[in-house]
């Protein structure tokens, strides 16, 4: 305690309302985005469907938002503006199960504090407007008569007029009507329904139209992620025990160099949460090149009674009840939907690939422990299975997305083994040394066509119904091993490597009970561990595989995880590492040569193998350049 405060001898006052509001900003209103956020969510909370707004200098001068909703009576007015007055909560039940985007009732306070701000609304029912202005200052607020339509318009002006300090933190005009923007399609994407209209200094900026059906929501997604998103993207819809994913991820080969379009919302409310991005990042890992983002607009829908959003002043962040179920299925859900994706799904129009949780004993091991077993259980799969139809309702109505599940290749468990034998075999229709033909009208050309020639031993060129192919032969036939190499680890499991001299690890208490918890988990990963104390682990055993690596360090990293996200797949990160130097150093190198048949068997074989689109260090292991492309190069047509 300082010594100002030992010393003092100051009575405990209660804080003026003015700065308690300005406290409370602090929390609300760090800059225009802010402010425009909370303005907007109450405009959709009123039940608004359409908002205009108006923005000058970023925001920092004037920021105007005006929409049709419900609008409010001029009795509610003079409380519009009162900390914690709300109408969106009564009672606790109602904080259990929020449906609103706002319901603290402070921020139309907080902001009043920090600038001008005057507060028109009509009713359905009244006869004219009513409004009420504040200055930043305790003064009781003046409801007056005004001319306005149903619904509500807000205007903020001058912002941090009154706390200086606080207004030179602010960055350039473009700086911040780039985070207003932001905020503006993030609100866009969530709300289909709401058209929003945005003008910057009397220029339009965004006229986003509602969006009621499957060509308009995509017409709105474009808008706000750029056209090339959507068609490098993935549609995809899943429903289990109760939760429900649907949207768009983007595939590896258009990932980005940071993570500036990643968009999940849950229950509407957009959201940035630690849980969520390790989720994706995990159903991403081995696909993207180092460095690189993935890119989504994913909704994810559930029951609202599960999901606490009340953690965070902004509401940025939210608390799943059982983060672990919540972890592993979206996890699964897009770990399989982009293993799924094959070449003939990136040269025609993307259908979403959707999900089947197995069934039997894998059915509860969703997430990265039940990768393996994930693995194993595509060895038993058979095309026969029914296909699964996604549900179709909700704010994505409308797409008639199917699963069947792909004919698995079937690779005997003793040639997967064999990581460094040679697989590739003639086509049964092709004499040695002859490439196969078109057939006339382009019918049952695969994918990726038939191979024509090699270039410099590097690369395969194929023709197909598009035009061009060009295949990176070592990355491919790299994916290729590396998935059979996974298959036939998940087949037999990991085998433990007994220590002749266990090894002693201090831990916390708390997270020793974690691995007493999760002692199935560990042994079936190939650790065997013993607690000797409150505060000590005995390692045993480790996996046979990884008998180089630091158990202890391993065993503390994958605590830490299960305690953070119920969950860890930094064993099977090591493992799948080593499974991929084993592909790397077993694919074909550069300068081997390759007949016309043994091309074409690669071919096939990437047709058949989950992510063959990427090696397993994300690099891109096939491209296409069709007739357009090739024209374009020569000038045909000009």
């Amino acid at each position: 305690m300082s010594e100002s405060l030992l010393n003092s001898g100051s009575r405990i006052e209660l804080l003026s309302p003015r700065l308690a509001n300005q406290i409370a900003a602090g929390e609300v209103v760090e800059r225009p985005a802010s402010v425009i956020k909370e303005l907007l969510e109450n405009s959709i909370d009123s039940g608004a469907r359409r908002i205009d707004v108006d923005v000058e200098q970023g925001g920092v001068k004037l920021l105007r938002v005006r929409d049709d909703g419900s609008g409010i009576s001029s009795d509610d007015l003079p409380l519009a503006l009162a900390r914690h007055a709300t109408s969106k909560i009564r009672d606790l039940e109602d904080l259990e199960r929020v449906m609103s985007l706002g319901f603290r009732g402070e921020a139309l306070a907080s902001i009043s504090s920090v600038a001008r701000l005057t507060l028109t609304s009509r009713t359905r029912d009244a006869e004219q407007a009513w409004q009420v202005e504040t200055e930043g200052r305790d003064m009781a607020p003046r409801v007056q008569p005004a001319a306005h339509p149903v619904g509500t318009s807000v205007e903020v002006r001058d912002l941090f007029f009154n706390t200086p300090a606080r207004r030179k933190f602010l960055k350039a005009e473009k700086t911040e009507f780039d985070h207003l923007q932001e905020v503006i399609k993030r609100l866009a994407l969530a709300r289909f329904d709401v058209a929003f209209h945005l003008r910057h200094n009397g220029k339009t900026i965004l006229s986003l139209h509602e969006a009621n059906d499957d060509a308009a929501r995509a017409r709105r997604v474009a808008a706000v992620c750029g056209s090339g998103f959507l068609e490098q993207a993935l549609p995809i819809e899943i429903e289990r025990n109760g939760l429900r994913l649907w949207g768009w991820v983007g595939l590896p080969t258009f990932s980005r160099s940071q993570a500036d379009l990643q968009y999940f919302f849950v229950n509407g409310r957009a959201v940035r949460d630690k849980l969520v991005a390790h989720a994706v990042r995990q159903a991403y890992r081995d696909v993207l090149f180092n460095g690189r983002h993935p890119t989504f607009v994913l909704f994810f829908e559930v029951d609202p009674s599960v999901v606490d959003v009340n953690v965070h002043p902004t509401k940025h962040e939210v608390r799943f009840r059982d983060g672990r179920m919540v972890h592993d299925f979206l996890y699964g859900t897009l770990h399989r939907a982009l293993g799924d994706v094959r070449p003939d799904d990136q040269l025609s129009a993307p259908i979403v690939t959707a999900v089947v949780r197995p069934s039997g004993p894998e059915a509860g091991e969703f997430g990265p422990q039940g990768e393996m077993s994930l693995a194993a259980n595509l060895l038993q799969s058979t095309p026969s299975q029914p296909a699964y139809t996604a549900p179709n309702s909700g704010a994505g109505a409308g797409y008639q997305y199917q699963y069947t599940p792909r004919p698995q290749s079937t690779v005997p468990v003793a040639e997967a083994q064999a990581a460094y034998r040679e697989f590739f075999a003639p086509l049964p229709s092709a004499e040695p040394g002859i490439a196969p033909s078109l057939p006339e009208g382009g019918g049952d050309i695969p994918p990726l066509g038939y191979a024509l020639a090699q270039l410099k031993g590097i690369y395969i060129l194929a023709e197909n119904a598009h035009g061009l192919v060009l295949v990176d032969m070592h990355a491919a036939h790299e994916r290729i091993m590396y998935e059979r190499l996974k298959i036939a680890m998940a087949s037999e499991g990991l085998s433990g490597q007994p220590l002749l001299v266990p090894e002693s690890l201090a831990v916390s208490q708390r997270e020793a009970d974690c691995a007493e918890e999760h002692h199935s988990v560990f042994q079936k990963l190939g650790f065997e561990l013993q607690r000797l104390g409150p505060e000590t682990l005995a390692i045993r055993q480790i996996p046979a595989l990884l008998k180089q690596a630091e158990a202890n360090r391993l065993v503390a990293d994958v605590l830490a995880d299960l305690m953070e996200y119920g969950t860890s797949d930094r064993i099977q990160a090591h493992i799948n590492e080593l499974l991929g130097t084993m592909a790397c150093h077993g694919a074909i190198r550069a300068n081997r040569r390759l007949a016309l048949p043994e091309m074409n068997g690669l071919l096939r074989d990437m047709e058949n193998t989950e992510r063959s689109g990427q090696c397993n260090h994300g690099r891109p292991t096939w491209t296409q350049m069709g007739l357009d492309d090739l024209d374009k190069l020569f000038l045909r047509g000009r």
